[in-house]
């Protein structure tokens, strides 16, 4: 059987370095729209550089259930998209690469969608174009499992069906599976580690791990690629965890 690698996550608004390694790193890149939001998590919120130190902004949404998914979320009408807009680009009006990534938070931010789904997967697209990343990405909702399946046996199941033989997962989740369930599947488990790169931001000192959004702000799109293509190492069994 020919190798085919499979990564799969929740998507996030513009995420940091690391979600893209993860996408880099496989051959199928699999996005959860079918799972439930999560109310406390990173996926309309992120950070990003101001004032010296780490600020959170995030895309409101309308009140709803609970129990709903992404893909059954919706973007509030009170989401004043310029006033967003305005702050960020007043944090990085003198950064280096300005333009060009001020260029691409408008276009990802302007998007006209009210659905959380369909804005966060737009922002993806953007920013894999931008990069000149081709990756496969499906949703996991458009592939043929049990979808009531969870956790592991989810994940298992969407290899198969993609006839996957290695799954790639975050190190973060070094203590949710089962290395000998997945080589009984015929899987192969590994893990992604992030190597950092420290860069200038201004004359601050480094904060790490804020959106790509900043990455961008600071480095040419070239630094920026290889960093995404080649700024990880994929492991099995690690000795320590970051």
């Amino acid at each position: 059987m020919e190798n085919k690698t499979i990564a799969i996550m929740q998507p996030y608004f513009l995420p940091y370095i690391g979600y893209f390694h993860l996408v880099c790193s496989a051959d199928v890149f699999v996005i959860y729209d079918n799972l439930k939001y999560t109310k406390r998590g990173w996926i309309n919120r992120n950070r990003f550089l101001e004032h010296g130190s780490d600020a959170v902004f995030s895309i409101p949404l309308r009140k709803a259930s609970d129990s709903l998914n992404i893909d059954q979320r919706e973007l509030a009408d009170s989401f004043d998209r310029e006033k967003l807009l305005r702050r960020v680009s007043s944090a990085y009006a003198k950064a280096p690469h300005f333009d060009s990534a001020m260029a691409l938070f408008e276009s990802a931010v302007r998007y006209d969608a009210a659905n959380l789904f369909s804005f966060l997967h737009h922002s993806l697209q953007l920013v894999l174009d931008h990069l000149k990343i081709a990756r496969t990405i499906l949703r996991s909702s458009e592939i043929q499992i049990d979808h009531q399946l969870s956790g592991q046996e989810k994940v298992i199941a969407i290899c198969q069906a993609q006839q996957a033989t290695t799954y790639i997962n975050a190190i973060g989740g070094l203590s949710l599976y089962d290395e000998p369930s997945f080589a009984n599947a015929g899987l192969d488990l590994r893990f992604i580690e992030s190597h950092p790169r420290p860069y200038t931001q201004f004359d601050n000192e480094f904060v790490p791990w804020l959106s790509i959004i900043d990455l961008l702000m600071f480095n040419s799109i070239e630094t920026v690629r290889d960093d995404a293509l080649r700024g990880y190492s994929l492991i099995s069994r690690p000795v320590t965890v970051a």
